[in-house]
């Protein structure tokens, strides 16, 4: 074999190998990608909302987020978490005022597409970030026993929880309502279950 032939051997080989790793390289960025993008599909899908309806509830809640994070008047003195299904809004967390509360709930009437307002937040000093981690795990407990429990369609209920108490949103039949109502109360540390669902009979 000359020289030159084993040297556009050793390029071709250098030039798959090099193919190879792009390739691979490729499909490991492209992965978050592919697995949120079909994550966020399924969510959509099995939701009772419509696809626009979903995407106005997350607009909603970023409206509002954005709108109480840009006040410098709150910092340190509030914890809200703005949920919104089907355009009605819950609000939970805490406000160390009467008057920080108002300017809350008028930031959300004053938001756009926003139906409704369930106010659930107590006038006291922020949670602990130890109490907030409690909630997020009790969440995650209670929506792992609907998404199991073939009595309901978990996929349809949106579980929110804060201080213990755990709200149920969705558009779902009473029996379901009253059936995910029992399931989530059985989850150990709920200290109540409040039913904010929108039935179908």
């Amino acid at each position: 074999m000359t020289l030159l032939k084993k040297v556009n051997n050793k390029t071709k080989r250098n030039l798959k190998v090099v193919s190879l790793l792009a390739g691979s390289l490729l499909l490991q960025s492209c992965a978050p990608l592919i697995i949120g993008g079909a994550a966020t599909g399924a969510v959509v899908a099995n939701d009772s909302r419509t696809t626009g309806t979903f995407v106005e509830d997350e607009a909603i809640e970023l409206k509002i987020k954005n709108a109480i994070l840009s006040d410098a008047s709150f910092k340190g003195i509030v914890h809200i978490n703005a949920t919104s299904f089907n355009t009605n809004v819950l609000l939970t967390g805490e406000t160390a005022t009467e008057e920080a509360l108002q300017r809350i709930l008028a930031i959300t009437k004053n938001t756009q597409k926003v139906s409704h307002i369930f106010n659930e937040i107590s006038i006291a000093a922020p949670s602990a970030l130890v109490a907030r981690s409690s909630d997020t795990l009790l969440t995650t407990n209670v929506k792992s026993r609907l998404l199991t429990d073939k009595s309901v369609n978990g996929t349809k209920i949106k579980v929110v929880t804060e201080a213990g108490v755990v709200y149920l949103m969705g558009i779902i039949t009473r029996q379901q309502g009253g059936n995910a109502a029992l399931i989530a109360s059985r989850a150990s540390g709920v200290q109540k279950v409040v039913k904010l669902f929108q039935y179908l009979d």
